[in-house]
């Protein structure tokens, strides 16, 4: 397994992966698939301050993993928004521990404070691997998207992170 930067070369394969959760899961209230050019836009505001990552097997990608501005506020510049999606042959297999890790260590070293996550209740998989890395329920918010006929609610978790030079809550 090579965890690595994501470069341009990689975006259909993340466009792959995302159309699929777009399509099957309520990992994402995206409605419609994305298209190519879509894609490389969102792919653009990553950079080395909001990293973008990918777990690679073979030669095929197999999950990303991204921090991004939780609130464009300055006030909020030291809080970050993880995302993470796996393709549906990954999961299960330890693949989002592996990206979480990485990406957690990522923003440690980059000075960031606080990494929220937004995960759709219900999404089991997701909620475990947060808290395995020490994320705390923050709160709820009750139907705030409408897919697949239902209405969806979100659950916030939040991650605290300590000093780069303190003892890694990682495990």
């Amino acid at each position: 397994m090579n965890i690595r930067k994501a470069v341009s070369t990689d975006i259909p394969a993340m466009l792959e992966i995302y159309n699929e959760a777009i399509r099957n899961l309520t990992a994402t209230f995206d409605l419609e698939e994305q298209t190519l050019n879509q894609r490389e836009q969102w792919f653009a505001k990553y950079n080395e301050q909001f990293p973008l990552i990918i777990a690679e097997l073979d030669g095929e990608v197999l999950g990303y993993c991204g921090i991004s501005s939780y609130n464009p506020k300055e006030a909020y510049a030291k809080t970050v928004e993880i995302s993470i999606y796996l393709s549906a042959n990954a999961r299960g297999r330890g693949i989002g521990k592996i990206l979480m890790e990485d990406m957690i260590g990522r923003a440690k070293s980059l000075g960031f404070h606080t990494i929220i996550a937004g995960i759709t209740e219900g999404n089991d998989s997701s909620v475990r691997l947060h808290e395995h890395f020490g994320f705390d329920f923050a709160g709820k918010l009750k139907e705030v998207g409408f897919k697949f006929g239902e209405w969806q609610n979100v659950l916030y978790y939040q991650l605290l992170l300590e000093n780069p030079e303190s003892t890694s809550r990682l495990t």
